[in-house]
């Protein structure tokens, strides 16, 4: 299937390693143009020499405000385009209500909802003078059914998920898609950490998916590349779940 990405700029933040990597090398497959960005600059040079010899690496703290909109500045000033924004970032710190405090809320309401915020707000003049654009926004499933010990993410990823939803209804007439897409358990470098010693909490949770067994991050960047493609023109407001069957949602 020609998904139509040859020559498209793509920027993918949160894009040094696990998803966010993985969306970006299978964007570049496809024949994309990619910047990616993180705060690691080093590991962000590796993973962007990795991808291909014309991947741009912006290294950036997108929780402070005004970061985001360098990234964007930067990535428009090497391609003179932006066509695809993948607005990714690490998880915050997990935790229960009473076990947080003040500036953990603050730092995670920067990091996940104020840095989409002001990412999409920098992209969108790029495409709607082209009158063509994906913007994807990498929440969790946690946007539609909370898990246990994961406050932040609980109360704020249903924040992105109504931001990317409402704003397909404001810019579908230029051209732009608006969807979010919504991991699992997902087999990455972070997850392999937290479990490379206990096999057998790794074993319960993988009990609790339908399928079996967790994601592979090449499984979601299918199904984001194609959310950011000519071929899925027709899609826009809509949340889509790789979570192997975990929701038990209708």
């Amino acid at each position: 299937m020609n998904l139509g990405l040859e020559g498209r700029v793509a920027l993918v933040c949160g894009a040094s390693r696990g998803l966010g990597r993985a969306v970006a090398r299978e964007l570049a497959l496809e024949g994309a143009r990619v910047a990616i960005c993180a705060r690691d600059a080093a590991a962000l040079e590796e993973t962007a020499a990795g991808i291909g010899p014309e991947t741009v690496a912006i290294a950036a703290d997108l929780a402070r405000r005004g970061e985001p909109a360098r990234v964007v500045d930067a990535c428009l000033d090497r391609f003179g385009r932006l066509d695809i924004l993948v607005a990714n970032t690490g998880g915050p710190p997990a935790g229960t209500f009473d076990s947080l405090g003040a500036e953990d809320w603050d730092a995670a309401v920067a990091l996940l909802h104020g840095s989409a915020v002001e990412q999409i707000r920098s992209a969108q003049p790029a495409m709607k003078a082209r009158r063509w654009g994906r913007i994807l926004c990498v929440t969790s499933i946690t946007a539609r059914e909370p898990v246990p010990n994961l406050m932040l993410s609980n109360a704020l990823r249903p924040a992105v998920a109504g931001l990317a939803n409402a704003l397909a209804r404001e810019v579908g007439r230029d051209g732009i898609t608006v969807n979010t897409i919504l991991p699992g358990f997902t087999r990455t470098d972070r997850m392999v950490e937290l479990y490379e010693h206990d096999p057998d909490a790794e074993a319960a949770l993988q009990a609790e998916v339908p399928l079996g067994r967790l994601a592979e991050p090449e499984e979601l960047a299918a199904l984001a590349v194609f959310l950011c493609s000519e071929r899925a023109g027709y899609l826009t407001g809509s949340s889509f779940a790789v979570d192997g069957g975990w929701l038990r949602g209708v």
